[in-house]
């Protein structure tokens, strides 16, 4: 079934079903996605636009609301289970906080061509998420990436985030993971920086909204429904995680990470 196709059969059930079928998807996207630290809001872009038909650009605040009410589920499991990310949330979250706010204005300000982010974005984690599927037994002795760096780095991602509303995780995790960085302290690291710059996010987008016409808030009932289906995900993927060895989560993160590019190069190429 094609993308029409599927809206349209989401459209025939009403709005009412529209919800339940947000939340279910959330539910398998973060229960798959999560043990890796990412919140599958990148997977979940895509889905709005072509099922769910959320407009433009509320589409990505309501990502972003997504992630709001989606990470304290796997946040709290992590805690529970003793990983909190230690310094690396706190690096992470420096740069990606005042990113995400720049990338929120930039979204509704000027808009940008995403077909260049698709074409970028697919161009860094097709070759990343092959050498992290090929080299997931590997050990690996790759040198660490120092704060400085790091915090530019988040920084960067945040931005992207701000203006797809994809959090950040699903490109700062299979980095730092592919940098040599253990899966168990990634996760609640990116995670926790997700949940952070998402709550800044659509407070921006919020803010904005009163100055603007059209669709730029976010899309409550739809990002709830995502939300509470990834809430129960993201809760789940946590608990698993620990019954995961890292290889087999390493090579998640690639076969996630590939997914992503290639979804990201089809719609550079298609636009």
């Amino acid at each position: 079934m094609d993308r029409a196709g599927a809206r349209y059969c989401v459209q025939m059930l009403g709005a009412g079903w529209t919800e339940v079928v947000a939340l279910v998807a959330a539910y398998v996207i973060a229960a798959v996605a999560t043990p890796a630290g990412i919140s599958g809001a990148v997977l979940l872009l895509p889905f709005q636009l072509d099922v769910l038909d959320t407009p433009s650009p509320a589409v990505t605040p309501t990502n972003l609301l997504y992630n709001v009410v989606a990470t304290p589920g796997a946040l709290y499991r992590y805690w529970r289970q003793g990983q909190t990310g230690g310094r690396l949330t706190g690096v992470l979250i420096t740069g990606t906080l005042p990113g995400v706010i720049a990338g929120s204005v930039i979204r509704v300000e000027w808009l940008p061509g995403p077909h260049v982010f698709d074409l970028v974005v697919s161009g860094v984690l097709l070759p990343l998420g092959c050498w992290l599927t090929v080299a997931a037994s590997m050990v690996l002795v790759t040198p660490r990436i120092p704060a400085p760096v790091l915090i530019a780095l988040a920084c960067a991602v945040g931005c992207i985030g701000g203006i797809y509303g994809i959090g950040g995780g699903s490109i700062l995790a299979p980095v730092l993971i592919g940098s040599g960085r253990r899966a168990k302290d990634v996760a609640p690291a990116a995670l926790a920086a997700t949940f952070v710059t998402s709550v800044a996010g659509v407070a921006t987008f919020m803010i904005l909204s009163v100055h603007q016409h059209g669709a730029v808030a976010p899309d409550w009932p739809t990002g709830i429904a995502l939300g509470l289906g990834g809430l129960a995900g993201a809760y789940t993927g946590a608990r698993i995680q620990s019954l995961l060895p890292d290889a087999l989560i390493r090579r998640l993160v690639g076969v996630l990470v590939i997914a992503i590019g290639i979804r990201c190069l089809w719609a550079g190429l298609a636009r």
